[in-house]
This record gives C-alpha cells, sequence and structure tokens, in this order.
C-alpha cells in the first residue's frame, strides 16, 4: 500500500484527535463566501443604481424649475435642492413624517396607483404668510392642522409642483398627475401595504432665513412598468443627447422671435455739408448698377445676397444665394 493513503487504524485514530481538540482545522475561504452580501428583506431594493441615478437627475431638474417658478409666485428667492434619493419601505417613510403635515396624493395616469407629495409645516406657514401678504417673520409654525382656506391656498403651491413633475417626467413617460386627496395626518393614508418598497426623493426648500422638507414618495408598484424607460432615460442622459421630443417645443418657442433685418445697397463716402443739404426728393449717386445684388443682414451678420424689386406694389427683395461671413457690400 502506497505511503500517501491511510489505512483505517490512522484515520480513526485522526478523527478521535480532530475531536478531542488536538488538532485545529482551519475552514478555507471560498471566492463563494467573499461574494456574500448580507440582504434585508424588510429594505428590498428593487431599483438599480442606474436608475436611482436617472431618477435623482430627473428630479435635480424638477428642483431647479419649480425653484424658478415658486420664485416668480411668491415675489422672493426660492431655493429648492435635493438632499437625498433612497429606497426604503411605505411604513418607514410614513414614520419619518411629522404630524400634523401637508400630505398629497398624486393620481398618474395612465400608470395605477399613486404617488405622495408631502411639504413639512415648516416651510409651508411661511409660504401662507408671504401668500398673505405677510413679512419675512421666521417664528415657529402653529402645530396644527391646516384650515380649508389654507388648504386652498397651498393647493395653488402643489399644482406648480404638480406641473413642473409632468414635466420632468416627459422624457421617460407622459403622465398626467392630478391630486387626488389630501390630509393632515398621514397615519390616515394607506394607500399601500406597509412593506411595500417605495422611493424617496426629499428636498429642502429654503425662502430668506427659514427652511424646511418637502418628500416625493413613489411606490415601486406605480412605476414597475416603465422601470427599462427609466434605465434608457438614464443612458440618455449620460451621454448628453436631446430628446426628439424638445425639437417641437423649442421650435415653436422660438419662431415667434423677432429679428433684425437690414439691406445695405451701397456704402458712399458725402462730405458733411452734403449731408446737411439733402433734402426729399434728392439723389446719390453710386459707381453701382441698380440690378447688382446686395447683401441682406440679419441681426448684423450678412446672410444673403438679394436683389431688389416690388411685389404687388411692395418693396421686396428676392434672395438670390446664401452670403458667406466675410462677404462685404
Amino acid at each position: 500500500m502506497s505511503s500517501e493513503v491511510l489505512d483505517q487504524s490512522e484515520v480513526d485514530a485522526l478523527l478521535s484527535a480532530v475531536q478531542g481538540g488536538e488538532v485545529e482545522v482551519k475552514q478555507q475561504e471560498t471566492k463563494r463566501d467573499k461574494q456574500i452580501v448580507p440582504y434585508d428583506f424588510k429594505r428590498p431594493e428593487r431599483v438599480s443604481k442606474d436608475q436611482m441615478r436617472s431618477i435623482e437627475t430627473m428630479h435635480e431638474v424638477f428642483a431647479r424649475n419649480l425653484s424658478a417658478s415658486l420664485s416668480g409666485l411668491l415675489r422672493s428667492i426660492v431655493d429648492i435642492s435635493l438632499t437625498n434619493v433612497d429606497q426604503l419601505t411605505y411604513s418607514e417613510f410614513i414614520m419619518s413624517l411629522p404630524n400634523p403635515t401637508c400630505f398629497n396624493l398624486l393620481s398618474c395616469e395612465p400608470l395605477e396607483g399613486n404617488m405622495i407629495l408631502e411639504l413639512n409645516h415648516s416651510i409651508v406657514f411661511p409660504i401662507l404668510d408671504r401668500l398673505l401678504g405677510g413679512g419675512k417673520s421666521s417664528s415657529l409654525p402653529p402645530e396644527r392642522p391646516l384650515t380649508d382656506i389654507e388648504w386652498r391656498l397651498v393647493r395653488t403651491i402643489i399644482d406648480k409642483a404638480v406641473e413642473q413633475l409632468r414635466a420632468s417626467w416627459t422624457d421617460v413617460k407622459n403622465i398626467n398627475f392630478a391630486i387626488t386627496a389630501s390630509e393632515s395626518n398621514p397615519q390616515l393614508m394607506q394607500t399601500v401595504a406597509p412593506n411595500e418598497p417605495v422611493i424617496l426623493i426629499s428636498f429642502e426648500v429654503t425662502i430668506g432665513e427659514v427652511s424646511g422638507m418637502m418628500n416625493l414618495c413613489i411606490p415601486f408598484m406605480v412605476i414597475e412598468p416603465i422601470v427599462p424607460e427609466i434605465a434608457i432615460h438614464g443612458w440618455a442622459t449620460k451621454k448628453g443627447t436631446a430628446h426628439a421630443s424638445f425639437i417641437p417645443d423649442i421650435t415653436e418657442n422660438i419662431s415667434t422671435a423677432q429679428l433684425d433685418v437690414s439691406c445695405v445697397v451701397v456704402q458712399p463716402s458725402i462730405t458733411v455739408k452734403d449731408l446737411l443739404d439733402l433734402e426729399v426728393g434728392d439723389e446719390i449717386m453710386t459707381a453701382k448698377l441698380y440690378n447688382t445684388p446686395f447683401l441682406m443682414y440679419i441681426q448684423g451678420e450678412p446672410k444673403y445676397w438679394v436683389r431688389p424689386g416690388k411685389y404687388r406694389g411692395h418693396k421686396a427683395i428676392q434672395i438670390l444665394d446664401p452670403a458667406k461671413p466675410s462677404d462685404t457690400v
């Protein structure tokens, strides 16, 4: 028998030594052990990091646009900054909210379910104060639910937020956000199961010396059908490519812009005395023929070579050829 093979008596002796602690056994760490990552079933993460970055980018744009919109409405500088994007459960989100607060359900047609837009009273009451013509008081907000009149005023702010939210989601999907319900006590609005995963997007709203939090809660079940579109939007954002849907909007917005158009026939020299003696009907002789093309300028830049003429009794010019930036009369 080979010396590398143990007989039965040697195997029994080795097992006895191991059980008695005389021989230390070391377990080899495998590559599989190194890849094991703890998973918390109470906080399932169903949205990838790329999709989360895409959602973060979308709502950074939302925050900037809403800042500008509210600044115009309140006649004061409003700064809204995205502070956090996280995945958690709906129960954790509800437990993190103050009570009372400004809690609003948003329908998301054609998607099923609701998103939640919440504003802390620490910023709601300063906004109400400014809407009602108040000053820059930074006193603590009252710990009470909003009255019916206050809800109507806050609805103005929520409508602005919904409008900008709709615009920020356009690249992913045209979603018709609308307010379906409002409540002061978040515990009374169980829209999804407590353990349902949600995406929480938190913003800090600052007006003058006061600030408060605004939260957008997106249940995963609401956006699950469009998760692939969110991923595509993320790649488009990274590459910096413009979405085709922007082209009609940009064209419509600039189509009515006013441009300065001028045509230079000749540039002769004249004395100051002759200029002072000019009267209506006087003629200025030039060395250029009347039918010679001349330059048309748009916003001071040469754009076309044109020829003068008449059209339906009006003075007109006929465009002949594009001009080069270096062309002169």
